[in-house]
């Protein structure tokens, strides 16, 4: 009769924990049944889930140089140790056909194009089809921004909106969206017959750029 546990989240009621046992309980010496103490949380459950799914977010050009990172924790403080990391993670993943690695207690998952090499990473916990959703809607949404030319020429022509796709995808840590489309629009993007270059389109950049001059490698 430990139906108690099975409650989510059971708040504990002093002299209230045997209700429900029956009216000859009377409150006697037994012992409360459902204030078992660690078992309201089992080991299972004691880290409860996250918003802040993804630690960092880069793109890469063929030879592991950055073009685009937007790191969201402390894990990397300065900028040296973002490269040397990228630098690793590159080594590590430029040359094989798989689409996620572990290093430094990581997960990372990536995806290739042309001259271009896009990587998610989460910490050694994270669902990692949760990383790939980020990571399949980054690929889809710069495919929409750059006319399905996804390679290092056109992504640096386009950096500013290549920026604002990473911040609708991703604030904070924090996933917004997994739909590309949505993504798109959000930007205020016509992805099937608007030009690049439309005027509502700068306006919104306009708007990033004081974010993306932090954000770009000096």
């Amino acid at each position: 009769m430990r139906k108690a546990e099975a409650r989510p989240r059971q708040h504990d009621h002093p002299g209230g924990a045997a209700r429900g046992q029956g009216p000859s309980d009377g409150g006697g010496s037994r012992p409360s049944l459902a204030t078992p103490g660690p078992m309201e949380r089992p080991a299972g459950l004691m880290l409860e889930p996250s918003l802040y799914t993804v630690k960092a977010l880069f793109i890469l050009d063929s030879f592991g140089q950055r073009l685009l990172a937007k790191y969201y924790d402390d894990t990397f403080p300065s900028t040296k140790e973002q490269k040397i990391f990228e630098k690793n993670v590159f080594n590590k993943t430029h040359k094989t056909d798989s689409e996620i690695a572990f290093l430094e207690g990581l997960t990372i998952v990536y995806k290739s194009s042309i001259d271009l090499f896009f990587y998610v990473v989460g910490s050694s916990h994270e669902n990692e089809l949760m990383l790939m959703s980020v990571l399949s809607c980054l690929f889809e949404s710069l495919s929409h921004l750059l006319r399905k030319n996804v390679e290092k020429r056109t992504l640096m022509e386009n950096m500013d909106g290549a920026f604002l796709v990473v911040d609708e995808i991703i604030d904070g840590g924090v996933i917004l969206e997994s739909d590309p489309q949505q993504v798109m629009q959000k930007v205020n993007f016509r992805v099937d017959d608007s030009p690049l270059s439309e005027h509502s389109v700068t306006q919104v950049l306009q708007s990033a750029k004081e974010q993306i001059k932090w954000s770009l490698l000096k």
